[in-house]
């Protein structure tokens, strides 16, 4: 498949009983914003003053003050991308822990959701004669996705790895955080990602529209792509934050009571002639 074109964008309606601050993470990553036809700014209704700030892990955030009431936060943008799948690299090989870069050093620590700590044991008992390297973390993604029972009626907001794991059951953060724990573990440096993904190439029926999660894994000196919730390589995934865990990585951020009310995400592949006529 050759480039093309995605309409991402998005639809959050709170319900605030007094004014609340929020910190929003919504804005697609650095690194593919030079692919957005134009801006996706974050907007608000009714509308607020906003400032923005990047975070230490260089995702761009937002701030707001939410008046009491009803909000609606939005965006509608087309991106391009290259169409093409996840790299496959079984040759990606697994770096020393003195080797690594320091920017890979956090990612080997237990963190909030990513309990390894509490791992330990159990990853080198399951993984420890797998072929370090890709296969390794190939036979983790294999093991999550089967382990791990996906419906939404299974979110748990405060769900950790060790606990995914001993419960069998949750959401794409679920799968992410269990084999983020498993490869830090392992001394391999993983990081959790989250973003939109549609569902380009794949056959119906298709999911109602969400925000997805996944993680990288650093190998061969650089980071590469890991799905244990989908478990195949997928076409159309647009990075929207990178951190340790979903703690640094929440697409909104409330100090205070509130209710969403309804949500909506899309990521559909743009057809060309409707998108000439449209002028995008």
């Amino acid at each position: 498949m050759t480039g093309m074109k995605l309409r991402i964008g998005y639809e959050l309606q709170y319900a605030f009983p007094q004014p609340t601050p929020v910190i929003l993470l919504l804005n697609v990553h650095f690194s593919r914003v030079s692919d957005l036809a134009a801006p996706d700014h974050v907007l608000v209704h009714p509308s607020v003053p906003t400032s923005g700030y990047r975070d230490s892990f260089g995702n761009w955030c937002s701030r707001i003050v939410a008046p009491a009431g009803r909000m609606t936060i939005s965006t509608d943008a087309v991106i391009a991308d290259s169409g093409q799948p996840d790299a496959v690299a079984p040759w990606a090989t697994q770096v020393p822990v003195e080797h690594l870069p320091e920017e890979a050093l956090a990612f080997l620590l237990p963190s909030r959701f990513c309990d390894s700590d509490r791992l330990l044991d159990l990853s080198w008992e399951l993984f420890g004669s797998a072929a370090p390297g890709w296969g390794r973390v190939q036979a983790i993604s294999d093991f999550v996705h089967q382990h791990i029972s996906f419906g939404y009626e299974h979110a748990r907001p405060t769900r950790t790895a060790s606990e995914a794991f001993e419960e069998r059951r949750g959401v794409c953060r679920d799968y992410a955080h269990l084999a983020v724990a498993f490869c830090r573990a392992l001394n391999i440096p993983a990081r959790y990602c989250t973003g939109y993904l549609g569902d380009v190439g794949m056959p119906p029926p298709y999911p109602p529209g969400d925000f997805a999660a996944w993680f990288e894994a650093f190998l061969g000196g650089q980071w590469y792509t890991f799905d244990p919730r989908n478990h195949v390589p997928r076409i159309g995934r647009v990075l929207i934050g990178r951190g340790r865990d979903a703690a640094d990585v929440a697409m909104t951020m409330t100090f205070g009571p509130n209710t969403l009310e309804s949500f909506k995400v899309w990521c559909d592949e743009v057809n060309e002639a409707t998108s000439t006529t449209q002028g995008l």
